[in-house]
């Protein structure tokens, strides 16, 4: 195995052609710079995320924190907002390769978040050929000519970007420090950063990032103090990097005001990340057998504990001056006119709730849903860019008991099995380096399967019964497992199924799914697998 050594950085890769683009001695010096600085303190976040977890487990239910009452009932905003970001009504979310991000900087919405994580299968040659794609774009000068020679090419005024690093609980293991893979947050934030700082700020834009699965505020200081350090070493104004957070762990719901005020000079929103969040109330509450979800179907934005979350994220945002953006619909558009019609009235009504709530835009996974989530905030934003005027000041108090409500609904064999054949074909499709995959009419990416494979696990962990009366055990689960595969299997047909990794996948499944211990993010062993 070739390696190439920095002065701190061992690369585990040989660096060709496409590396060299991204990695000039420059920006390895600037990677090098961030991962010596930051990676201690680093490590004793994620330590701290265990130490919390424990309490929870043991019995402890998360709630507000007396500490910082100061800061919830202190009168402060955001330092904030630039021009290009006022107006951030509909956003398309996607996976950063290169036909998707020319699509979907050309797609009618404001915003383009381009993903390094959830929708990305973190493969080294997939990560660099990321940073190359939106290098390019930014430069205006990328495009992609498929195999029958169609070519796409950016339009004359793309939507705005917003790059989304990996959560700080992810490493890119091919770059190691100390003998230890470095963070694979801080390895997105400094290239995309470092190659394309300079032009987003002389056409009037900026460095803007989507940061993922924060719990603590302590997190976020350890973000504005990221974004403050490359700020200071090139001699930029403080605040020139913007973020906004995605409020997608059940922690994190309890700490909104700290978080935006401990980036208030960085920060410009929160976001309403449903699936995550709902996988982040199963996991944190595993061992809570009063607070098991029932089938994934039912757990939508209507229920008590989703709509307290949408509503106190809005009212805590705009008391501060900043956005409330509003969650993900991953409904694909269908070729059937029928079906179709049934998608669009799904999202119509999501959408219409996340408006008259006062959410100042939202999230679409599919150009074909843009023009109907568009033409929803239109109606509702009429000449304004946003919300922010929307208080919600008459609004009750929403309480840690309302955010920790159980959720209502069936737990069936039907769910359960359709959680199998989800989860089983994400993981196949993520190992196989694809992080971003169309599964039953639905944009899947890791946060859905995630609540798949969870929920199952908490179902045997509390010996949970089915609506048909069978009790949720290891064995019930396995024998589903092999009969789902060969449903799976005559879905995708011999060919598909040979060719694939869906035996590794369900071995991988089951074994996340059966073991006492319930693994923090599929992410983790999945990124074993991948290259």
């Amino acid at each position: 195995m070739q390696q190439m050594l920095t002065t701190h950085l061992t690369f585990m890769k040989p660096l060709g052609e496409a590396e060299n683009q991204v990695l000039s001695p420059e920006s390895i010096d600037f990677l090098e710079d961030l991962i010596v600085e930051f990676s201690d303190r680093r490590k004793k976040l994620l330590e701290e995320r265990i130490e919390w977890q424990k309490k929870i487990d043991d019995g402890m239910l998360p709630d507000f924190i007396s500490e910082t009452t100061s800061i919830r009932n202190g009168d402060w905003k955001i330092q904030g907002i630039p021009d290009d970001l006022n107006d951030r009504r509909v956003e398309i979310t996607g996976p950063v390769e290169r036909k998707m991000v020319i699509n979907a900087l050309n797609a009618n919405v404001k915003v383009f978040m381009a993903d390094f994580e959830d929708s990305l299968a973190p493969a080294w040659d997939k990560v660099i050929s990321g940073q190359i794609n939106l290098r390019d774009a930014v430069n205006g000068t990328i495009s992609y000519t498929n195999e029958q020679g169609k070519c796409y090419e950016l339009k004359a005024e793309p939507a705005v970007l917003i790059a989304r690093v990996r959560g700080l609980h992810l490493t890119e293991k091919h770059v190691h420090y100390k003998g230890e893979p470095i963070s694979g947050g801080l390895f997105d934030f400094a290239l995309y950063f470092y190659l394309n700082h300079k032009k987003l700020l002389k056409k009037g834009s900026g460095p803007y990032f989507y940061l993922p699965k924060i719990q603590s505020y302590h997190e976020a200081q350890w973000w504005s103090d990221v974004f403050s350090f490359a700020e200071s070493r090139f001699n930029l104004p403080k605040g020139t990097i913007k973020a906004t957070v995605l409020i997608e762990t059940l922690p994190a719901v309890f700490q909104m005001d700290e978080i935006l005020y401990h980036l208030r000079h960085h920060i410009v929103g929160l976001n309403c990340g449903r699936w995550d969040y709902i996988f982040s109330y199963i996991k944190t509450l595993k061992n809570h057998a009063d607070r098991v979800l029932p089938d994934r179907q039912s757990v939508t934005m209507t229920q008590p504990f989703l709509s307290a979350y949408s509503r106190l994220l809005i009212k805590t945002c705009h008391k501060r001056g900043a956005f409330a953006m509003g969650g993900m619909s991953a409904f694909i558009p269908s070729k059937n006119p029928e079906e179709n019609q049934h998608v669009l009235d799904k999202v119509k009504a999501d959408k219409e709730l996340e408006a008259n709530n006062g959410h100042d835009g939202t999230w679409v996974a599919h150009p074909g849903l843009a023009d109907i989530t568009m033409r929803i905030f239109d109606t509702k934003l009429g000449e304004r860019q946003n919300q922010l005027t929307v208080l919600r000041e008459e609004d009750e108090t929403i309480t840690a008991a309302q955010l920790l409500a159980p959720c209502s609904g069936e737990r069936t064999e039907e769910g359960m099995r359709a959680n199998i054949r989800v989860a089983v074909q994400y993981i196949e499709a993520w190992i196989s380096g694809n992080g971003c995959v169309p599964i039953y009419g639905l944009m899947e990416d890791a946060a859905t399967a995630e609540i798949s494979r969870t929920s199952i696990w908490q179902w045997i962990r509390h010996e949970k019964s089915l609506s048909n009366g069978k009790k949720v055990t290891k064995e019930l689960f396995k024998g589903m497992l092999k009969e789902e595969l060969e449903v799976i299997k005559q879905e995708v047909g011999e060919v598909r199924f040979v060719q694939g990794r869906f035996m590794e996948a369900s071995a991988l499944m089951e074994r996340i799914t059966t073991q006492d211990e319930l693994i923090d993010f599929l992410t983790l062993p999945g990124y074993q697998l991948l290259d």
